[in-house]
């Protein structure tokens, strides 16, 4: 039996397309997010960012790693029926964690998030992931963009940082340059979005977000989890989540005492 908020046709879209829009995910848990966010940005983590950059306005906010310190963001993940939906989505018997994301930009934002993936910048590796996007604002031009049927394809896409625009790993052929999906006529998803909604997608799925030029915020929250197949793998530089210390060889599950299981087997 599947969650009541999943059918076999969203299971199956987000097999085929690599993302699917799950409606009221987190429907009970938009203010204890709200308030979540507002702590986040109170007293930011080490991974913060600003995102500045010449030339653009606005704030365009970012922040990682925070819900063991967080409590708003630690029941939601505990509480909601997020790990549920994600075992029906990925098709595993196990949901683990990997971690969480805050993304908040002002009105008048100008900078956009760029087309990339996440899986080249995580040191994980396998087709049983996914993320969970969810705004905590009524989004329609702001929305999360995604490029259906990306988590296929055979190379991965060259991962970059945000705002500086450089190479985030060295580039010795096993990666392909980002696209531009309007200009190169993919096939983009993207949905008009009431808080609480969630745009599920994999690892790598190219995805990106235009600036925030309406006159409201658009705070989101994103959750990364993780299944059956997903294995350490080392990539060619630090990993963005870095957790240094971590002490895993390739090959093995994330260890559970960092990265604790949402379902068991």
């Amino acid at each position: 039996m599947t969650h009541p908020l999943v059918t076999q046709d969203m299971i199956d879209t987000f097999q085929k397309d690599g993302v699917v829009l799950i409606k009221g995910l987190f429907a009970e848990e938009v203010e204890t997010l709200r308030a979540g966010v507002a702590a986040n940005m109170a007293e930011p983590g080490p991974y913060a960012s600003e995102n500045k950059k010449d030339g653009h306005t606005g704030r365009f906010f970012d922040d990682y790693c925070n819900w063991t310190r967080i409590p708003e963001f630690r029941e939601v993940i505990e509480t909601s029926p997020v790990a549920e939906v994600a075992a029906d989505l990925m098709n595993s018997q196990t949901v683990q964690m990997f971690h969480d994301h805050v993304l908040v930009k002002e009105p008048g934002t100008s900078l956009p998030t760029p087309w990339h993936q996440d899986g080249p910048y995580y040191f994980v590796e396998g087709q049983q992931t996914v993320s969970f996007w969810s705004p905590l604002d009524p989004v329609k031009e702001a929305a999360l963009r995604c490029v259906a049927g990306s988590h296929l394809w055979e190379k991965e896409v060259l991962p970059t940082r945000w705002v500086s625009e450089t190479d985030f790993f060295p580039d010795e052929g096993q990666y392909m340059a980002v696209p531009d999906p309007e200009a190169e006529g993919m096939r983009i998803v993207e949905f008009e979005m009431e808080p609480g909604d969630a745009v599920a997608f994999n690892y790598k799925v190219l995805h990106g977000a235009r600036g925030n030029t309406s006159e409201t915020r658009r705070r989101a929250f994103s959750l990364r989890l993780v299944g059956d197949d997903a294995r350490y793998v080392e990539r060619p530089g630090p990993t963005s989540p870095p957790y240094p210390g971590h002490d895993m060889t390739p090959g093995q599950r994330l260890r559970e005492d960092w990265f604790p299981m949402l379902r068991g087997e």
